[in-house]
Parts: structure tokens; sequence; C-alpha cells
């Protein structure tokens, strides 16, 4: 739960990062979708870690979509899959 909590936060703060104009649908965006997956059993670690996947990739590809960051394979604070 607290990777989960931790990854939440984390997109929030990533969101700031896009233009003014967006940062409201892609926050309801990030909200909606951690609310759907919230029943999620947090001893299925491998569930846990492709929900936290499919949330590092698409954090990604909406920055990298608007500009917002320069392209990069890491961001340093999030639960980067590739660190688990």
């Amino acid at each position: 739960m607290q990777k989960a909590l931790r990854a939440y936060g984390e997109v929030l703060r990533l969101i700031r990062r896009l233009p003014q104009d967006t940062r409201g649908y892609y926050a309801k965006y990030a909200r909606e979708n951690f609310v759907n997956y919230r029943d999620v059993d947090p001893k299925d670690t491998q569930a846990i870690h492709e929900l936290l996947q499919r949330t590092y990739a698409h954090s990604l590809w909406v920055l990298n979509k608007v500009n917002a960051y320069p392209p990069i394979r890491c961001l340093t604070k999030f639960p980067c899959p590739c660190l688990h």
C-alpha cells in the first residue's frame, strides 16, 4: 500500500510539470485510475508490481507527449520498476 501511495503522490507532483490547461484532466485521470485499483490485494505482489510498471510507463508517455520532461528512461523519485 505504501508503494501505491508513494506512486500516486509522485504522479501528482509530475502533473505539476504539465501545462496549466492540462493539469486538471490528468489529475482527475490519475485519481480515477488509483481509485479503480484500490481493491487489489496488497499481498498480491505481482499485481502491485504490474500496476506500478503501468503507472510508470503512462507517466513517462504523458510527460514526453507534452514535452514537460526530457525523454529519459528513469525518474529517480518514482517507484521505478527497474529498481525492484
